[in-house]
C-alpha cells in the first residue's frame, strides 16, 4: 500500500474537507478498521483507523463535521507493505535528518526545534520522531526514522522561539 501525503489535500484518497462518514469510508476501502458509525452523527471530533496487518494507524479531526488534519502514525510491522511518501521521498524509512536534508533540496522551507518536531510550513506538514512504540533507534538511541506525520488544512501561524 502506498499513502501518498498530498498537503492542503490529504492523504491517499482520503481528502480534507471530507465528512465523517465519507472519509472514513474511503479509509474502509484501504483496508483500515474504524469503531466510527454514522450513527455517531455527521461531526466525529476524532476518529481512530487502524489497519491491523501492519500496525499503521490514523487519527482523522474534524472540525464543524469536515476533515481538517489527518494524524498518521508509521507502521509497527517493520518489514509491512506500507509506504508513506511526500514529494516521492519514503517518510517512514528514510532516516529523518537524510529526509529533511532531501525536502529543503526540493525548495521546501524546513523549521526544526529541538523537541523532534519538524515543521515544512508551506506545506502545512508536521513530521516528528516522539514515540511510545519501538522503533528503530541509532547508537545514541534516538529514532532513526520519522514516526508521525501530520497533514493538514490549518495554518501554522508564526513559531515562538
Amino acid at each position: 500500500m502506498i499513502l501518498a501525503l498530498l498537503p492542503e489535500v490529504g492523504v491517499g484518497t482520503i481528502r480534507l474537507g471530507m465528512s465523517g462518514r465519507e472519509a472514513v469510508g474511503v479509509a474502509r476501502e484501504l483496508g483500515f478498521a474504524s469503531s466510527y458509525s454514522p450513527d455517531h452523527g455527521e461531526a466525529p471530533g476524532q476518529v481512530l483507523c487502524e489497519h491491523g496487518e501492519s500496525g499503521t494507524s490514523f487519527t482523522l479531526g474534524f472540525t464543524k463535521g469536515a476533515l481538517t488534519d489527518i494524524h498518521l502514525y508509521r507502521f509497527r510491522v517493520e518489514d509491512a507493505d506500507v509506504t508513506v511518501v511526500l514529494d516521492g521521498l519514503d517518510v517512514f524509512r528514510t532516516p529523518s535528518e537524510e529526509l529533511l536534508e532531501r525536502l529543503a533540496e526540493r525548495g521546501h522551507a524546513v523549521e526544526q526545534d529541538d523537541s523532534g518536531v519538524d515543521t515544512l510550513p508551506e506545506l502545512k506538514v508536521i513530521l516528528s520522531n516522539e514515540s511510545s512504540f519501538e522503533y528503530p533507534m541509532d547508537e545514541e538511541g534516538d529514532p532513526i526514522h520519522f514516526d508521525y506525520v501530520l497533514v493538514t488544512s490549518v495554518d501554522f501561524g508564526p513559531r515562538g522561539d
